[in-house]
């Protein structure tokens, strides 16, 4: 039961940091765009936007931080034999994290409070570089453990004794590039669906036609495009390292119970694991076996190839179908609004397509978690894949329900005092209302 608890304390946890910790890394990206097309296009109102983001952006970082800091801290509680082999392997990277976030913070200071203090704009502009910089590197050097988690390198274990420690090698595992890649594209990705959600939701519930919100949503969803394009190429990089790193985790993925050559890729189905049967689903001959090795004739390894013990929960299929359907419905959506945003049609702010854009964000934001469900639940029942079991790495101290309650409640309260923060900030200062706004059109330049 502790064991359980544990898993799902640590779980929630990172559920809640994960999104805080995505938009840390996306939104820069598009506070940058933003005030770089307001530059180059002389355009106050993309630089507007710029600021509105930082401004909002600010109390996401503050956010992520404290769940961050929580996350460690559960890890050395909940995980102590975890983190006594971890933490002689792969603790570089949580101390470069540091320095990646100082990188950040610093930098993200000094582009708040240097607005319109240059004659030069790119000089404030290029204040927002190391911005990116830092909180994608914050991500990816995180990552880099997760990776490890996956596929452990750089040490030796003899006797049960770590020897031979390389933490450059441990960093740069098999499972890192696949894991980097996915991570950032999906962040960008997913960034830019949920701030174009809320645009339309401003164009639709408050029936604003304002050019201000038409920039905003042309530029989110650019980068939810091409974001998501990256996405599925990462996603098709990263089933090619399940492939020949983990088969049976993308076995269990698809559904796949006896090992074929040709195998079929399904779409959507109803698993029935005691009977081995999938129902209601949709197959695609020899994709699978396309997608994983680059021949629709290779042999895929079903579950049944694997020990019952080793098997991860078939339940993850159905994880993994959201994750793709999310990142598939995200591509189209966008693709459709920029192709009459540019042919120019009546369609392009119709309330259809809003309501369409609208539901990206929330799509999106379940897909990501969905994803990261499914990554983790996928290396069941190895904490450390083929060197430690879950039940090997957890605490043996009692009472973990009584803390799960506890930091639910806390999460809930976090999460609900967040949104409405920045609800009230914005509701309070509409763009309209904004001094700068305000300075735009009465034709005076605001820099």
């Amino acid at each position: 039961m502790d064991l359980y608890f544990s898993r799902i304390l640590t779980g929630t946890t990172l559920g809640f940091h994960i999104f805080f910790a995505t938009l840390g890394v996306g939104i820069p990206v598009l506070i940058s765009l933003a005030e770089a097309l307001g530059i180059r296009k002389r355009d106050p109102e993309y630089l507007l936007l710029a600021k509105r983001w930082a401004k909002g952006f600010v109390i996401l970082v503050a956010v992520g931080v404290v769940t961050g800091t929580t996350i460690g801290l559960q890890i050395n509680l909940l995980w102590p034999n975890f983190m006594k082999l971890a933490g002689e392997v792969i603790s570089l990277p949580f101390m470069l994290e540091g320095f990646a976030f100082f990188l950040e913070a610093i930098f993200l200071g000094i582009y708040l409070y240097t607005w319109g203090r240059f004659k030069n704009p790119w000089i404030h502009w290029s204040f927002s570089l190391p911005v990116i910089i830092g909180s994608s590197m914050s991500a990816a050097l995180i990552t880099t453990v997760n990776a490890f988690m996956n596929a452990p390198a750089g040490f030796k274990l003899v006797d049960g004794k770590i020897t031979d420690i390389d933490p450059v090698a441990a960093i740069l595992n098999p499972a890192t590039p696949s894991k980097v890649f996915h991570v950032l594209s999906s962040a960008y990705f997913m960034t830019a669906c949920a701030l174009a959600a809320l645009t339309a939701c401003y164009l639709l519930l408050r029936n604003r036609k304002l050019t201000y919100y038409k920039k905003a949503l042309h530029l989110t969803m650019g980068v939810a495009l091409i974001g998501g394009l990256l996405t599925a190429i990462a996603g098709d990089v990263s089933a090619k390292y399940m492939a020949a790193y983990n088969p049976e985790k993308l076995a269990a993925a698809e559904a796949l119970f006896d090992t074929e050559r040709g195998a079929p890729l399904l779409i959507g189905g109803l698993v029935d694991a005691e009977n081995q049967t999938v129902t209601y689903k949709i197959e695609l001959p020899n994709v699978l076996s396309f997608l994983s090795f680059g021949d629709f004739n290779a042999e895929v390894r079903g579950l049944n190839a694997f020990p019952k013990e080793l098997q991860p929960p078939v339940v993850i299929h159905y994880m993994f179908q959201v994750m793709v359907a999310s990142g598939v419905y995200g591509i189209t959506i966008s693709l459709l609004y920029l192709f009459a945003r540019w042919r120019r049609w009546q369609l392009t702010y119709s309330k259809l397509l809003l309501w369409a854009i609208f539901l990206l964000g929330p799509f999106a934001i379940v897909g990501m978690e969905l994803g990261w469900i499914f990554t983790e639940i996928g290396r069941k029942p190895w904490i450390i894949y083929g060197v430690m079991r879950l039940e090997d790495a957890v605490t043996s101290m009692t009472g973990i329900k009584t803390y799960f309650l506890s930091f639910l409640c806390l999460y809930f309260f976090i999460g609900l005092t967040t949104f409405f923060i920045l609800a009230r900030f914005f509701r309070r200062r509409p763009v309209e209302q904004d001094p700068y706004y305000l300075e735009i059109h009465e034709g005076r330049d605001p820099r």
